[in-house]
């Protein structure tokens, strides 16, 4: 029992930081594929690169959310018990998100696009951005009396610390998927891609040296960064080195480093606690007094041992098969005018008449 207790805060850990580096490009290309696109044909093909993956990459969100309810329900109650009208947002975000994929199509209507482009947009912007605030309130601590009950309001969650986690979040996010177009996409995509990379990068560099910091002061450990803080801000320094570079394939990566980093610090960091108490010190709540018991731990070892590996392998195997890249030219109407216009053939010059003999 004792054992399995960490363990299951290990895999709590591991499927929220397993969701951010899978949905983390997800969102980036919610967000940019209006402006990465252009046109109906570009967007399409944006859109196109996400397409097959990303309701599977949401499963894990779930599984995250299954897990904590599960392993530790005391947390799994007063976390979305606080977090009652932001979780409402974020599903309305996640909702909204996913119709636009599955409707924005469904009308040859330019306005009926817009409107879906809009809210593809809003709702990639706005998941990342609450989850990113409730992750940080973990840690930043929240308004927990003895009995373990929420005191507070909504406002109590948008304190400067998880408003600057979350915009942190969205700032990665945007970056990672900037990158993954440019691995993705082809011509003028991939330039506006990478240019996108480049403006966004030394921002979102010193958004994550800011949160590495306020995390770590937050935390109260000692002064020196522990071995997740650093990694965190070497990876970011790393990704926009190499997007200036224009290394999109290790830009992508480095990038992926940096959001797992930044998810496991606000775990690490946290432990033995699950949420902390603004209220006092002696009502935080920890892994041992929100566990469940130590039959249904064992029990859903066994499950997790069993089926996590199956579903790493059919989402690696998704990948593998959706790797190519999509281009533009793809969705454009038929008859419509290449990119690339066809260079003219030179006119026939004229021939001079043969010579008469004698003349």
């Amino acid at each position: 029992m004792s054992s399995l207790i960490p363990f299951w805060y290990i895999i709590i850990a591991i499927l929220w930081t397993g969701f951010f580096i899978l949905e983390g490009f997800d969102f980036g290309v919610g967000m940019l594929h209006s402006a990465v696109g252009g046109d109906e044909a570009g967007r399409r093909a944006a859109i196109n690169t996400v397409g097959p993956l990303w309701d599977g990459n949401e499963v894990w969100l779930i599984v995250a959310g299954a897990g904590m309810f599960a392993a530790f329900p005391g947390w799994y109650a007063t976390m979305f018990s606080a977090y009652n009208l932001a979780l409402v947002l974020l599903l309305a975000a996640l909702i909204v998100r996913g119709t636009a994929f599955e409707y924005r199509g469904k009308r040859d209507a330019a306005r009926w696009r817009r409107t879906w482009d809009a809210a593809l947009t809003v709702g990639s912007v706005l998941a990342p951005l609450l989850i990113g605030v409730a992750l940080a309130g973990l840690l930043g601590g929240l308004p927990i009396n003895s009995a373990q009950n929420f005191t507070g309001t909504f406002w109590d969650l948008l304190k400067p610390y998880p408003l600057w986690t979350g915009i942190t979040l969205v700032l990665l996010c945007l970056l990672n998927g900037a990158t993954f177009l440019c691995l993705k996409t082809t011509d003028d995509m991939r330039e506006r891609s990478w240019q996108i990379a480049r403006r966004v990068a030394p921002f979102t560099a010193a958004f994550v040296l800011g949160f590495i910091i306020w995390t770590h002061v937050t935390a109260g450990r000692a002064f020196w960064l522990n071995v997740i803080e650093l990694l965190a801000i070497l990876a970011v320094i790393a990704a926009v080195w190499l997007v200036y570079e224009h290394r999109e394939g290790f830009a992508f990566a480095a990038t992926a480093v940096t959001i797992a980093s930044c998810i496991i610090s606000i775990f690490a960091d946290l432990y033995p606690n699950v949420m902390v108490s603004s209220t006092n010190p002696a009502y935080n709540l920890t892994v041992d007094n929100t566990a469940s018991g130590g039959y249904s731990l064992k029990v859903m070892t066994v499950v997790v041992v069993i089926l996590l590996p199956v579903v790493l392998a059919y989402q690696t195997w998704t990948y593998y098969v959706f790797r190519r890249r999509v281009s533009k030219s793809e969705f454009e109407p038929p008859g419509a005018p290449s990119a690339v216009a066809a260079k003219p053939e030179p006119a026939p010059q004229p021939t001079s008449p043969p010579a008469v003999p004698g003349s």
